[in-house]
């Protein structure tokens, strides 16, 4: 028990570390556990324990928040990025709820899938942060409702594990005219929703299957989750602004090598 509450403890930590940069959060975890010998009951764990990552953006962003949808009923801009997120959050609900007994029994459970994703993605990373692009949006509030839904449904791509949620839209957000800064902070944006229903979903196809040793264990998880992820979404903006994202892609790239040299050798 006080092995898994470590190992618990550690898991969280990456995710936090991981959730909001694009080296894929949830392809970290399931290598993670993987090697160390975790196993959560319907791969719940790896998906609840983003809720301590969505409330540490919500930490960050209360005030801005609050101030979004107090200013909503009188300030057409408000309202348009509110739907603009939720926009692009409507295609992860329709393919999520379609596709979840697939993804959590088949992609969930596939430790190479994981890795070749993570080099591919790593190599999209480094082309897309090279290109030329001229940004037509610096803040993510500009984003129009088009280019939203687009962005929402580049996100659906990251329920294949290792492509990661915030590399598919802050990359499709970097082709579709956004600036570094601004694909950045739409994603968070778009995570609450996308990570909060998500973890609602989860949480309850495995109600029967929680026992009390398992939601002890998301309960470390997700505190260790929340304390990690707060830094990372207070670093993350000035971070890309200033340096682009190819030092995610050199990351991903590097852990992918290693998990296939792993996998090819663990016995």
């Amino acid at each position: 028990m006080a092995d898994n509450l470590l190992v618990a403890a550690f898991l969280g930590v990456l995710e936090g570390l991981t959730e909001f940069i694009p080296v894929s959060s949830t392809g970290h975890i399931l290598l993670a556990g993987h090697f160390l010998g975790f196993e959560s009951a319907g791969n719940a764990f790896e998906v609840v324990i983003q809720l301590g990552a969505v409330l540490a953006v919500l930490s960050v962003y209360a005030a801005r928040l609050i101030h979004l949808f107090s200013s909503a009923p009188h300030d057409p801009a408000a309202r348009r990025f509110i739907a603009a997120v939720a926009l692009a959050f409507f295609p992860a609900v329709v393919v999520g709820v379609l596709a979840h007994d697939f993804i959590k029994t088949v992609l969930f459970e596939t430790p190479m899938l994981i890795v070749v994703n993570l080099i591919l993605g790593g190599i999209v990373l480094l082309v897309v942060d090279r290109m030329a692009l001229t940004p037509r949006y610096e803040d993510a509030q500009d984003v129009p409702l088009g280019v939203a839904l687009k962005i929402g449904l580049i996100q659906c791509l990251a329920m294949i594990p290792g492509v990661s949620r915030s590399g598919s839209t802050i990359v499709g957000a970097l082709l579709l005219g956004v600036s570094r800064r601004g694909a950045a902070e739409f994603s968070f944006f778009l995570s609450m929703p996308t990570m909060a229903g998500a973890f609602a979903y989860d949480l309850w196809k495995n109600r029967d299957a929680l026992d009390s040793a398992a939601l002890t264990e998301i309960g470390v998880g997700f505190a260790t989750a929340f304390i990690a992820a707060v830094f990372v979404v207070k670093w993350l903006l000035g971070y890309v602004a200033r340096n682009g994202y190819g030092l995610f892609g050199w990351w991903r790239i590097i852990v992918g090598v290693v998990a296939l040299c792993a996998l090819l050798t663990w016995p």
